[in-house]
């Protein structure tokens, strides 16, 4: 794609975020049809933005999670300052779209991980990670319907990231078991789902792995201080106006999120 097509994705999809309109499709003289060119877009819109870079997302790690969004890989988006929510913080719920919830484990990285020929290994990834710690995020998409434009768009569209809950930092996360570790989600006191670490690719220190090798590839790679949330550990959890969440890690802690 141009250049000058490029950026007029990115501003389409910038100011529907800002706006929180949504779009049936980019319009087709400016529409990637390639995950390349959707990335791209999303590259572009970050330098529109002007807002600080958080961390990333991994979206669609999970069965559910992809056949959530009409994909069939993972795919990387980033998090914006501007749209991170301390824990326990009060989310208007009116202008979401997608309308769920995802339990995830987010690492902050301790140092970097540039762009290099040779795959990165996770326990290599492991060791530069600083922190483990326990998050909700609250994606949404700027299209509508947003299940069947594919990846291309879903990546232009910062892989539909949005609002995300930073929660507690887990101590002696490195001696923990990630993938049988229990996940269990509560909306209004009651138990509404659950599942475990492994469902953010089979194990979310994997799922790190991924997004370190794919940033590798794509010549940027991961920098010290960043936040990467790795994709939810439960089914996509439908939440409404009024819904208060308490995401629990058994043994870890819980972060929390009411929708206003």
């Amino acid at each position: 794609m141009d250049i000058a097509i490029i950026n007029k994705a990115a501003g389409i999809l910038w100011q529907a975020r800002l706006a929180q309109e949504r779009l049936p499709a980019l319009p087709t003289d400016c529409r990637p049809m390639t995950l390349t060119d959707g990335y791209a877009v999303q590259d572009a819109m970050a330098v529109l933005a002007g807002s600080p870079i958080f961390g990333w997302k991994i979206a669609a790690t999970s069965a559910a999670g992809q056949k959530h969004i009409g994909v069939t890989e993972p795919l990387a988006g980033r998090l914006f300052a501007d749209f991170v929510l301390r824990d326990g913080a009060s989310l208007p719920a009116a202008p979401l779209q997608m309308r769920v919830i995802e339990a995830e484990f987010a690492f902050r990285m301790g140092r970097d991980l540039g762009p290099r020929a040779a795959a990165y290994e996770m326990d290599e990834v492991c060791a530069a990670v600083a922190d483990l710690h326990l998050a909700i995020e609250i994606p949404d998409a700027r299209f509508e319907p947003f299940d069947n434009i594919g990846p291309a768009q879903i990546a232009a569209d910062d892989a539909f990231a949005a609002w995300f809950v930073l929660g507690p930092k887990v101590e002696g996360w490195a001696e923990l078991d990630l993938p049988t570790q229990p996940v269990r989600v509560w909306k209004n006191g009651k138990a509404a789902a659950e599942g475990t670490g492994a469902n953010a690719l089979g194990d979310p220190r994997l799922a790190l792995t991924w997004l370190a090798n794919e940033l590798s590839k794509r010549g940027g790679g991961l920098k010290a201080g960043e936040v990467i949330t790795t994709g939810t550990c439960i089914t996509p959890l439908e939440i409404a106006r009024g819904d208060a969440i308490v995401a629990e890690f058994t043994g870890l802690g819980q972060v929390s999120v009411t929708l206003s």
